[in-house]
């Protein structure tokens, strides 16, 4: 039995950089290597495939091969198996216990596989998950009680150092097989209490002058969802949040735009260290990762 030929990180790296920035030349600033080094290793990788991986168009743009496109996320696994191998037997020994809090949604849709890699890299950190809303996550900080926390902008508290995660534009949702958002006045179900999404639609609907009424509202911007996906009511989201059977309200279908929203990290005043230093670059890199992903953008 023949033994299958293996890749080199490096190689996969380079291609999957490039397939992210659309560039050869930003990808080689990422690397830390020339431009021509990188045409170079994505040519080493289709020759060890023997498929076309990457088009350059005319205009230096570049797009991905159908094989290129199957390829992308392979790639990312396999990278990031190799950096969790990697962490694991280089990082230093750090031991301890961190308190992180984050919103239901975002812990939802982000923490899942970002605490799994996590504790497969430092085994000897705990982490402390507590879910609330933004605003009671920053009085938990406040008064000491989290090391670390996700919050969504316009809650953050006045010269209190931020790190901003991720940014992206608020859309309306809508149903696919209802019209909710062409009833008047507007039927809008959203999270309640003081929320930045809910805030976002409210001011848009009272700037454009468009009636409107909060038909449903709820805990946490996912529970949302519900009324929206049965045609009652539309709401507002980002993208990543999308599940079947919603889709994005197109800008000629008469709702004011929305702007864009961002997701902040904070440190507490004194967070034990250095695990809390640990986690915070951990989930750094991972919403980098996040924000170079070309579909989290609406077309």
């Amino acid at each position: 039995m023949s033994i299958p030929g293996s890749l080199d990180p490096d190689l996969l790296r380079a291609f999957t950089y490039i397939a992210e920035e659309g560039s050869f030349t930003r990808a080689a600033e990422r690397v830390g290597r020339t431009q021509s080094a990188v045409s170079m290793q994505v040519q080493r990788l289709e020759a060890l495939l023997g498929q076309t991986l990457l088009l350059r168009s005319k205009g230096g743009a570049v797009q991905l091969t159908v094989h290129g496109q199957f390829l992308l996320e392979q790639a990312r696994e396999m990278l990031a198996l190799n950096d969790r191998i990697w962490t694991s037997f280089r990082a230093p020994d750090v031991r301890g216990r961190v308190r992180l809090g984050t919103p239901d949604d975002y812990a939802l849709r982000y923490l899942p596989p970002a605490l799994k890699r996590f504790a497969d890299a430092h085994p000897g950190i705990e982490v402390d998950v507590l879910c609330l809303p933004s605003n009671e996550l920053v009085g938990k900080l406040k008064d000491g009680e989290l090391d670390l926390a996700l919050i969504s902008e316009g809650h953050q508290p006045m010269r209190w150092p931020t790190v901003e995660l991720w940014r992206g534009p608020l859309v309306w949702v809508t149903a696919e097989r209802f019209a909710p958002h062409r009833m008047d006045p507007l039927p809008l179900a959203l999270a309640h209490g003081s929320c930045s999404w809910r805030e976002s639609a409210l001011g848009a609907l009272d700037k454009a002058g468009r009636r409107y009424r909060v038909a449903y509202t709820s805990g946490t911007q996912v529970g949302t969802h519900a009324p929206v996906l049965a045609g009652l009511a539309v709401t507002v989201s980002t993208i990543a949040w999308l599940p079947e059977g919603l889709r994005v309200v197109r800008s000629d279908e008469g709702l004011p735009p929305l702007p864009d929203f961002g997701i902040l990290m904070l440190k507490g005043r004194k967070p034990s260290q250095p695990v809390t230093d640990v986690l915070a670059a951990h989930i750094t890199e991972m919403f980098a990762q996040e924000m170079r992903r070309p579909e989290r953008v609406a077309a």
